[in-house]
């Protein structure tokens, strides 16, 4: 087997529940099982969407964690080099307070992308 150096800006590495490990494309098949580890740039808040494990690797980012009986909305900050787990099955998004670099972990099975709303 070669090892090579992944590009997690632009691919994705997939751990599989068997702990087999793969590089390749980003997929958001949520059919698909095990876990998905990319990298991102985000630049507006447009470019922003994540399941599971958020990291902000450079620059701030907000998380907004939507109020599991009401409409309200929770607010966890982020600066570089510090993460939060979001809790299964809880919505979120994310906010940016300058361009950022985010690290997400994601499980792939099951996670549901709601598009986001201009205000």
């Amino acid at each position: 087997m070669t090892v090579a150096a992944i590009d997690l800006f632009s691919d994705a590495i997939r751990l599989h529940e068997d702990g087999h490990a793969l590089a390749g494309r980003r997929s958001f098949d949520p059919t698909k099982a095990g876990w998905q580890l990319m990298a991102f740039r985000a630049k507006t808040d447009a470019d922003v969407h994540a399941e599971e494990v958020v990291s902000c690797l450079d620059g701030a980012i907000r998380l907004y964690f939507r109020g599991e009986s009401s409409g309200d909305e929770e607010e966890v900050r982020l600066a570089a080099g510090s993460a939060v787990i979001v809790p299964r099955g809880r919505w979120h998004r994310i906010e940016l307070d300058e361009p950022s670099d985010i690290m997400a972990i994601t499980v792939r099975r099951g996670t549901r992308l709601q598009k986001r709303t201009e205000d």
